[in-house]
């Protein structure tokens, strides 16, 4: 794979995470994500398989957290697949996983790992720090 092509997968993946996550575009699914994409790790308990998983966590952050921002600390890109190292946070306002409102910073950390073909993203593996991150939705 050329340095090109290897630079292309890294831009594909950022600008899907920002345009989905950081600026709510839940059409960005559509653009970046294939068809037939296998998330072999549901980005919330309860997620519905593929595209829609991660239409429906854009949806349920954007309307609890409007702020949500997602920066990435690192990204590694070798062969079709592209490692994003990152953080996120924004303001609680809304409702989430049942929890509600409290007007606090909410962080999220994780990797994720995409695989990409034909300038789509196929297939997606992820470890998100559930922990703390519900630690902060529960308070305990």
């Amino acid at each position: 794979m050329t340095t090109d092509q290897l630079t292309r997968n890294k831009h594909l993946v950022e600008s899907f995470i920002q345009e989905l996550f950081t600026k709510g575009d839940l059409t960005a699914v559509d653009r970046y994500v294939a068809p037939d994409f296998v998330n072999h790790d549901p980005p919330f308990p309860g997620a519905p398989e593929g595209v829609e998983g991660f239409r429906q966590a854009g949806q349920i952050m954007r309307a609890a957290v409007p702020d949500w921002r997602s920066e990435a600390d690192h990204y590694i890109a070798e062969g079709d697949l592209v490692v994003e190292y990152f953080h996120a946070w924004g303001t609680r306002t809304g409702e989430l996983f049942g929890a509600p409102p409290d007007g606090k910073v909410l962080r999220l950390r994780g990797i994720h790992i995409f695989r990409i073909a034909n300038d789509k993203i196929v297939e997606r593996w992820g470890c998100l720090d559930f922990m703390a991150f519900n630690e902060q939705l529960t308070g305990s």
